[in-house]
C-alpha cells in the first residue's frame, strides 16, 4: 500500500510540473509538451495533479477538446474505482 501511495504522489507531482512547464512554454511561444503526454500521465494516476495545475496555472481551461478528453479519462477512472470497490469481498 505504501508503494502505491508513493507512486500516486510521484505521478501527480510529475504531471503538475509538466503542466506548469507547458504553460511556461506557451507564454514564451516555444515548442509545447504534447497533450497526449499529459493525457497519458493523467490516465496512469495523475488526474488530481493535472486538475490542480489546470486551475492553479489557468492552463487549458478554455480549450474545450482538452476538457472533454480530461473529463472522459476522469470518468473512466471513477467507474473503474467504483467497480473495484463494489466487487471487493
Amino acid at each position: 500500500m505504501e508503494i502505491f501511495l508513493l507512486y500516486f504522489l510521484f505521478i501527480n507531482i510529475i504531471v503538475f510540473i509538466l503542466a506548469g512547464y507547458d504553460k511556461y512554454l506557451a507564454r514564451k511561444n516555444k515548442r509545447r509538451i504534447p497533450e497526449n503526454t499529459l493525457f497519458f500521465i493523467e490516465a496512469i494516476g495523475g488526474t488530481p495533479g493535472l486538475l490542480t495545475a489546470m486551475f492553479l496555472f489557468r492552463h487549458k481551461t478554455s480549450k474545450t477538446s482538452f476538457i472533454v478528453k480530461f473529463s472522459l479519462i476522469f470518468l473512466i477512472q471513477a467507474v473503474l474505482i467504483y467497480l473495484y470497490l463494489t466487487n471487493k469481498k
